[in-house]
């Protein structure tokens, strides 16, 4: 294949990951390091480079959008972000130590287990309008958006901040180790542990998301893991569909959001299980 066919299709398929990357809070790397590496037969941590690049954008674009709707808990995105990027750091020094073949099946099982948390709440509970959660109240971290499918405005309370950190320091490793933006777990330690609710943890995983990756993307470009014909498409196309993503959003009704997190999840995840098993 020639640079200008891999640069288009590269291009093309970025921007279907940046409309799927914004609607489930992902960023357009949970579909980026599969393409490149099984499909292009990249290298994983050239991959990782360029998807992190591409979190960025999604970041840029779908973050802004949610950010002027509403949609996004600005509080909550900024406390919790201290947490995540404390791990992207630990992951962009773990990285150099883990074989690529690991960072695979790692890959797979965490979006294996994030997808079966998030099906197992396909009903979704009421949310919450108490909270006895002392960091939360304190930090006023609750809030409302105006849900566009259901026409109200939706408030909300937010708890178990202590059980939220924890899983954002995993995620912040998670991010810099494989490359996906994180939100395979921030998604749900806002929707399940915090009880946000499913819109706005996507929205607000999408305003995280990037400077989880801006973190630990020093790192990868200080040892010349990012490769700009590979980034530079990647990017622009992720930006492009991040954007077209982000008004798709407020149209569809949370339970389908869900529903196609947890089918993107466990079709990429048999996908990168099955790189790391077999090879």
């Amino acid at each position: 294949m020639d640079l200008l066919t891999f640069v288009v299709l590269l291009f093309v398929i970025s921007v279907a990951a940046g409309i799927l990357g914004s609607l489930v809070g992902l960023g357009g790397g949970i579909v980026i390091v599969p393409v490149l590496t099984i499909i292009f037969g990249v290298d994983i941590r050239l991959a990782i480079g360029a998807s992190l690049i591409s979190v960025i954008a999604t970041s840029s674009g779908a973050g802004a959008t949610y950010v002027r709707e509403r949609i996004t808990n600005l509080r909550a995105g900024m406390f919790l972000e201290v947490a995540t990027t404390t791990g992207a750091v630990t992951g962009a020094y773990l990285t150099t130590l883990l074989p690529g073949r690991f960072l695979f099946v790692l890959f797979g099982l965490v979006l294996l287990y994030s997808g079966f948390a998030v099906y197992r709440k396909r009903h979704a509970a009421p949310v919450l309008t108490v909270s006895k959660d002392r960091i939360a109240n304190s930090l006023n971290l609750h809030g409302s958006y105006y849900d566009d499918a259901e026409h109200r405005e939706i408030s909300y309370k937010v708890t178990g901040t202590p059980t939220g950190l924890s899983m954002m320091y995993v995620a912040g490793m998670v991010s810099a180790l494989l490359g996906i933006g994180s939100g395979a777990l921030k998604v749900p330690a806002m929707d399940l542990a915090m009880h946000m609710p499913m819109k706005v943890s996507t929205a607000t995983s999408n305003f995280m998301i990037g400077v989880t990756a801006a973190a630990s993307a020093g790192f990868y470009f200080a040892r010349g893991q990012i490769d700009p014909y590979i980034a530079a498409p990647v990017a622009a196309g992720v930006l492009g569909g991040a954007i077209v993503g982000a008004r798709l959003l407020g149209r569809l009704r949370g339970r389908t959001v869900r529903l196609i997190f947890v089918t993107v999840l466990v079709v990429i995840a048999a996908e990168m299980l099955q790189r790391g098993v077999v090879g």
